[in-house]
């Protein structure tokens, strides 16, 4: 475990075995995660590894997480910068300790949270990266290519038609890639126009589907119930050989970016998580309402949607330019 690893180096003198084992501690606060905020798994485990390299620090310097001091937390600080962390990642790393030091505090293992005070890195929020409408059609015409064409063999059929379900879903449906990947086959059987989608801290969501989404998911069922292996696997709608038993995000992530260079679009522009601000952009571009995308996206605070506000920029300025009765003087 990397908990363990990172403790390998904690003191052994008489203050410290008094203390609770920060290991201990720290599980404790993982298990709070995981039961009362309903954290999923890549969640957990980027806390686990930040907080790994905090409790090691800790260790290092000779104090304990019950009883280091706020220099002790500027000094970790320093020490990541020294290391030449980006500001986000620097940001992520404190957030970390705060939430960790904060239930130190409400379970009474701290009569005091040190971090109170401690002002984070401050970093920009970057705009997300955004495919035009066309864009997006250039990437399913090319997924699309081959899919019907009986010359081509089963295998790269099946390929195809797993890639164009997976944008047509996708587009349709801002999904997370996690969300995605691990869909059950019955989200490919349902007849109605949406899908009931449990994301980040266990919650339900509804998103739309549409008729090209669904015909997609059509197309690629028929083809891999042709393979008995593949057919044999019930419960994944993208199912393949891997330790989930579905088709893994960095593999989606790979043949999305193939598919983009053979598309004519540079493949660093192109990731699923691009997709989903396509998704969102496009909605806001023809008008919708910034809550509703803010549901669908299944966003907590409302401020993670507006920054996709900024493809309406020159929408606004336009309208502002062409009926603003001053504009013309």
């Amino acid at each position: 475990m990397l908990m363990a690893a990172a403790l390998q180096a904690q003191t052994t003198d008489s203050a410290n075995r008094r203390e609770p084992h920060a290991g201990g501690l720290a599980e404790r606060f993982l298990e709070m995660l995981a039961a009362e905020r309903g954290a999923a798994r890549n969640t957990l485990q980027a806390y686990e590894r930040d907080l790994a390299d905090y409790l090691g620090y800790l260790a290092r310097a000779r104090v304990t997480a019950t009883s280091c001091t706020q220099p002790d937390i500027r000094a970790f600080l320093a020490e990541i910068h020294s290391r030449g962390l980006k500001a986000s990642s620097a940001a992520r790393r404190l957030s970390v300790v705060r939430q960790f030091h904060k239930f130190l505090y409400l379970e009474g293992l701290r009569s005091d949270d040190p971090t109170v005070t401690i002002e984070g890195p401050k970093i920009g929020r970057p705009l997300p990266k955004v495919l035009s409408v066309d864009e997006v059609d250039r990437l399913l015409a090319t997924a699309r290519e081959g899919i019907d064409d009986p010359k081509r063999p089963l295998v790269e059929r099946r390929r195809a038609a797993r890639l164009t379900c997976l944008l047509e879903l996708l587009y349709a449906t801002g999904l997370r890639v996690s969300e995605l990947v691990s869909l059950p086959r019955s989200a490919a059987r349902t007849r109605e126009r949406f899908l009931l989608v449990r994301g980040k801290g266990d919650k339900e969501r509804l998103v739309p589907l549409t008729e090209a989404s669904q015909k997609a998911a059509t197309v690629h069922l028929e083809l891999i119930a042709a393979d008995r292996e593949v057919a044999r696997q019930k419960r994944w709608l993208f199912p393949a050989d891997s330790a989930e038993g579905h088709l893994t995000r960095q593999a989606f992530a790979r043949d999305l970016k193939d598919l983009g260079i053979a598309a004519g679009i540079a493949p660093d522009r192109l990731s699923p998580h691009v997709l989903r601000h396509a998704f969102a952009s496009h909605l806001l571009q023809n008008g919708a309402d910034l809550r509703v995308v803010q549901e669908l996206l299944g966003h907590a605070d409302i401020a993670t949607t507006q920054i996709y506000t900024h493809v309406l920029d020159a929408r606004l300025t336009a309208m502002v330019r062409d009926l603003h009765p001053l504009a013309q003087d």
